[in-house]
């Protein structure tokens, strides 16, 4: 029988605080934050990105939790069908969860290429193959990486194994485990990478430097372009728009806050933004490196520093586990949703969803571990532009103005009624705005990078 919401639940609100942090924290909190933050003025952008996570993200996560906890489904999909049912309006509205499944099934099968980069780090750095290698020669070795499949293959296969035998064992017995065990490993080496690179860099002001550059803003540098890209890194950060909080929230019990689980989730994932910002920018200024370069500084000019510090081998093996502990638990967040709806639909347990879900990202998986090309186009020409900011725009507009409120009201407690009531204005009123920004703009800068330039 399919899992469903009436026998599968979180085993406590520590496991899925876990969980859920777990869904939203991924590689795009260590690389592209610093990118985004270092190109787009620093201190500026956090503190409109601060503002963004409040006003939208978390109204968003808070969107996606009721309709996955007040739905009668662990598929996000038929839990979007049975609200509109109950709302007595048209399974149109189920529209942005198929968009957020069919997302997170493309991502992670491209995410999964881009762990495998990172795990095949790991044995390089503990076996000295940085050595005495100049940036040019360390670049290279990534360029080489990238594009021989063969290499890659096992550490692909490694990856999407770990992740479908995850999702396979269920929630309790899976994602839960997962999260109990890699989550506290995670956030354990990124306060201790942070704090190793704050003091590493101390004497040579890289450490001043990059304090000074992340938390004193200079708000003149607050453009229309800044904006826009620290609601877009706010939105992405988050995991918005890939149903993964819809699936997470199906499983929640009834004795746990929606709004209070969507701020903890939503200043936590800020929170690591943050920490990695002190681990990454202190080595940055300390070496001169350039914190645009996006995935090139993470693979290419990161690794030249981190080899020449005391102990790099070890700092670095230690960084990239970090960075594999993220991939996994945000890999298995993304499978879920397509594994929970083929449970469902097809009447068959959750390992064999699994098992057929998991087998077909790996089919579309070596497509990207193939062709460079194909992963961007599924990036940045797919789900990135127009899936996930579709899928967020239809489930916030759906809670906001379609779903009916006594619904909402029975997922709330009274204690909530403040803070429920103060992000349901949010969710009406500006997050629609806000996606449709991000929405406009990603399909403009994509497709129509001249249009009002």
């Amino acid at each position: 029988m399919p899992n469903s919401q009436a026998t599968v639940q979180w085993s406590s609100r520590l496991a899925f605080t876990l969980a859920a942090i777990g869904c939203s924290v991924g590689l795009g909190n260590l690389w592209r934050f610093s990118a985004e933050a270092g190109s787009n003025g620093g201190g500026a952008f956090i503190a409109v990105y601060l503002a963004c996570v409040v006003f939208i993200g978390i109204p968003t996560i808070m969107a996606e939790f009721l309709i996955g906890r007040a739905g009668k489904a662990s598929s996000s999909i038929n839990s979007s069908n049975d609200l509109a049912d109950r709302s007595r309006v048209s399974r149109f509205w189920s529209l942005g969860a198929w968009a957020g499944t069919i997302s997170a099934f493309l991502i992670v099968s491209f995410y999964a290429v881009v762990a495998a980069w990172v795990l095949a780090y790991i044995p390089r750095f503990l076996s000295g193959a940085f050595d005495g290698q100049t940036p040019t020669q360390i670049a290279e070795q990534f360029d080489a990486l990238v594009v021989s499949p063969l290499t890659l293959l096992p550490w692909f296969l490694l990856f999407s194994g770990l992740v479908i035998w995850l999702v396979a064992r269920g929630v309790n017995r899976g994602i839960e485990l997962a999260s109990k065990v890699l989550m506290p490993a995670f956030f354990l080496l990124l306060v201790l990478l942070a704090a190793y690179s704050v003091v590493s860099g101390w004497s040579s002001g890289g450490t001043s430097d990059a304090i000074n550059f992340l938390f004193n803003p200079d708000f003149s540098k607050i453009t229309g372009k800044v904006a826009v890209s620290a609601l877009g890194q706010a939105f992405f950060s988050i995991g918005l728009g890939m149903a993964m909080m819809i699936a997470y929230g199906s499983y929640l019990p009834k004795n746990i806050s929606i709004p209070q689980s969507a701020f903890i989730i939503g200043l936590a994932d800020t929170a690591v933004a943050l920490i990695a910002g002190l681990a990454i920018f202190p080595i940055v200024f300390r070496y001169g490196l350039d914190f645009s370069a996006g995935a090139g500084l993470f693979f290419q000019t990161l690794p030249t520093a981190l080899i020449a510090s005391p102990g790099g081998n070890l700092v670095g093996a230690a960084f990239f586990c970090m960075a594999f502990f993220a991939a996994l638990t945000t890999g298995v967040a993304l499978l879920e949703p397509a594994v929970a709806h083929a449970s469902e639909q097809l009447k068959i347990s959750k390992a064999k969803a699994a098992l057929g879900c998991g087998a077909m990202m790996v089919l579309v998986g070596f497509g990207s571990l193939y062709s460079l090309t194909f992963l961007d186009f599924l990036d940045t020409g797919l789900t990135a532009p127009i899936l996930l900011p579709f899928s967020a725009l239809m489930v916030v507009v759906f809670v906001g103005w379609r779903l009916d409120r006594s619904i909402i009201d029975a997922e709330l407690s009274e204690r909530d009624r403040g803070l429920g009531n103060f992000l349901l204005v949010m969710i009406r009123y500006v997050a629609p705005i806000m996606i449709t920004i991000i929405l406009i703009a990603g399909i403009r800068d994509k497709y129509f990078p001249t249009l009002f330039a």
